[in-house]
């Protein structure tokens, strides 16, 4: 049996995409896989069990990554064919089944979108499948000296969803203090290459020892690996808070310009907070998505220093 699965440019959808992939390859053990998606979003499929091939589809003027990848694909049978990115190809190639998502449906999370597109009643946890290599590169980067790991997300794609660093900065030495959620914790700090930058204050508030940055630096498999080690993640909305929800550790996502109902993290322990301000009121203000100066002033420190606190108290069994 052979699967095409056809997915986002953009990390976190893909992501979240797992979760319908992840039903295929538990339902059908052996299903041949092959992945069509953007470019960053390429390297968190390369531990997928069976997989054949990944074919990646840069975006081209006109289409033309769609018409690349139908000569890549047309001489072969595709027993399924999922396709969702909503275009034609599924019904232009040869096979048995296709299941082509339809457009957002703002009504419900993504997740429970594509479980739907796929006529499935109840939908799967995103997963991120990694490999012995990437596992045995996160125990080296990160500390084995009994330390916690506290995971944060300090950057985003977009400066409008990004919490100032500041207050990354004074939550840390909260979530650290001798008598916080993870006294002394190592920190393990990751966004894109792009990013870093912005991230900077958060990095440099921190000792050397006491720290981990992988900003574009490691594969995002690595990343995922050192993620599954983490103990609690903490970020703004964006592809790596998916990420560590799909690593199945306690995360909390930060959430203001957008809306958390359909993108809020989603894994066994997961939470989000958002901005005092609703996304109505953030955006009234006008085009703010041409500007990258925060939309998350209204998100106090206190607020997400206790939904933490929560969320940790709900994994440990001592809140339901």
């Amino acid at each position: 049996m052979r699967l095409l699965f056809i997915t986002s440019n953009r990390l976190g959808d893909a992501v979240l995409s797992t979760s319908v992939l992840r039903h295929y390859v538990e339902t059908y053990p052996g299903i041949r896989v092959t992945v069509a998606c953007g470019p960053v979003a390429a390297p968190i499929f390369e531990g997928v069990p069976n997989l054949e091939r990944i074919i990646t589809m840069p975006k081209q003027k006109r289409g033309g990554h769609w018409w690349k990848l139908w000569k890549l694909v047309v001489l072969n049978w595709w027993d399924i064919i999922v396709d969702l990115r909503g275009s034609a190809t599924a019904y232009v190639l040869p096979g048995w089944k296709r299941l082509v998502l339809q457009g957002n449906d703002d009504r419900v999370h993504r997740v429970e979108q594509m479980a739907s597109t796929i006529g499935l009643a109840h939908w799967l946890y995103p997963k991120v499948w990694t490999k012995s290599e990437h596992r045995e590169r996160a125990n080296n980067l990160l500390p084995n000296d009994g330390r916690k790991v506290l995971a944060i997300g300090p950057s985003a794609n977009w400066g409008g969803k990004t919490w100032a660093a500041d207050r990354f900065i004074e939550l840390i030495a909260y979530i650290r203090a001798s008598d916080g959620l993870l006294p002394n914790a190592h920190l393990l700090l990751v966004g894109a290459p792009n990013e870093r930058d912005a991230a900077k204050p958060v990095i440099d508030s921190l000792k050397p020892e006491d720290r981990t940055v992988i900003f574009g630096d490691e594969h995002l498999l690595t990343v995922q690996a050192c993620l599954e080690r983490s103990d609690l993640y903490v970020g703004n909305d964006s592809g790596l808070m998916h990420m560590a929800a799909a690593a199945g550790i306690p995360t909390l996502g930060l959430f203001g310009p957008t809306r958390e109902e359909n993108y809020g993290p989603c894994g066994p322990t997961t939470a989000h907070v958002r901005a005092d301000k609703s996304v109505e009121e953030i955006w009234k203000a006008g085009e703010i998505w041409r500007s990258h100066e925060t939309q998350m002033d209204s998100l106090p420190i206190e607020k997400v220093f206790q939904a933490a606190r929560e969320l940790l108290a709900r994994k440990d069994g001592s809140v339901r």
